[in-house]
Parts: C-alpha cells; sequence; structure tokens
C-alpha cells in the first residue's frame, strides 16, 4: 500500500517540486484551512484508479476483478394484463 501524504495549501506552493517528489511515493493531500482539499499524484496512479479506459463491461469481466453482487429490485409499473377475451 502506498503511503499518503499530506501537506498544507502553504508548504505546497512553496515547494511544488518535493510535493511531486512526495507523490512518486503515494498520493499527497494537499489541505485548505485544515481539510482535504486536493490530491496530488502520479498519472499512472491516476489511470489505475480512474481504470485506464476500461468499460463497466471490461471490470465486470475481469476474472481478479470485484465480487459485486447485483440483484436488482423488481419493478412494478402499476399496469395490469390486458384482457384479450
Amino acid at each position: 500500500m502506498e503511503p499518503v501524504t499530506s501537506l498544507t495549501g502553504r508548504d505546497f506552493n512553496r515547494d511544488i517540486g518535493g510535493a511531486k517528489s512526495l507523490a512518486d511515493q503515494g498520493p499527497v493531500i494537499v489541505t485548505d484551512r485544515g481539510a482535504p482539499a486536493y490530491v496530488l499524484m502520479t498519472y499512472e496512479t491516476f489511470r489505475r484508479l480512474a481504470g485506464a479506459g476500461r468499460s463497466v463491461a471490461d471490470v465486470l469481466d475481469d476474472p481478479a476483478g470485484y465480487d459485486i453482487d447485483f440483484e436488482p429490485e423488481a419493478v412494478s409499473l402499476g399496469l395490469r394484463s390486458a384482457d384479450l377475451g
């Protein structure tokens, strides 16, 4: 698991190069007035987290993927059967 680092917005602005170096090790959370506001990460990490262009079908078809239980509920539209007699 990659380490997550937190920087204040002021520290980020003072040393962007240092923040980029930290992002090579793992995500960097940049705070604004003490609250998380931004995340700096490598492009490779972003692509991995974003699915690297994979479709939902690709993810669901991946045998090493996620164990997803999906049982949609029956929907009633309030319609009645047609009387054809």
